[in-house]
């Protein structure tokens, strides 16, 4: 009777408890990660080779270092928990990276700096996630969600510039100046005529 009891408490803890759901949680998303940082080094490498303009390529060689530091830290923690990590990106990010690399110059800046904004807000909100775990997972996701914000951002202005030519940076000035003077713009000017006349 004992063994039997047991057996169920080893099946009721492994199975039943919320830190085996937790492991093949922590277990899917470091895979989807490890098999992200390969595809985000090749898509790294691709813009040096590709791309038009210096931007492009500067972060093409963020890419390629950030992603690959990355990786390593990824996979000593796929290691550290038993878990067997990818050695290549998957099928959706190799047709990603074939598409890619027919295109070249003005085209290739736009689209890679279009999909890098679709890639990077996918991914940020899939390691917030997972920075909300206790373990050796959780940590990696809130060590690498830095780095991954910064990407976004220069993959933005990369898509704002790339999209527009140079009004981008005018853009918010113009769009900030207009912004007060249509909100509640006219009680503004009246007190500052107001004191003036005082």
């Amino acid at each position: 009777m004992i063994t039997k009891f047991r057996v169920a408490l080893v099946f009721a803890m492994l199975f039943g408890s919320p830190s085996f759901a937790q492991d093949a949680g922590s277990q899917k998303f470091l895979k989807e990660a490890i098999e992200g940082n390969f595809a985000e080094v090749a898509m790294g490498k691709l813009s040096q080779k590709q791309g038009a303009g210096e931007g492009v390529r500067a972060f093409g060689q963020m890419l390629e270092k950030d992603h690959s530091d990355a990786n390593q830290k990824a996979t000593a923690v796929a290691n550290s928990i038993g878990m067997t990590a990818p050695t290549a990106p998957n099928k959706k990010q190799k047709a990603d990276y074939d598409k890619m690399s027919k295109l070249s110059g003005a085209k290739f800046d736009k689209q890679f700096a279009a999909h890098m904004v679709a890639d990077h807000t996918k991914d940020i909100k899939e390691y917030e996630k997972a920075a909300k775990k206790q373990d050796a997972v959780g940590n990696y996701a809130k060590e690498t969600l830095p780095t991954l914000r910064k990407h976004l951002e220069t993959a933005q202005s990369l898509n704002g510039t790339t999209s527009t030519g140079n009004p981008p940076a005018k853009s918010p000035a113009v769009t900030a100046a207009p912004a007060p003077a249509a909100g509640v713009p006219a009680p503004a000017p009246e007190t500052t005529g107001g004191e003036k006349v005082r």
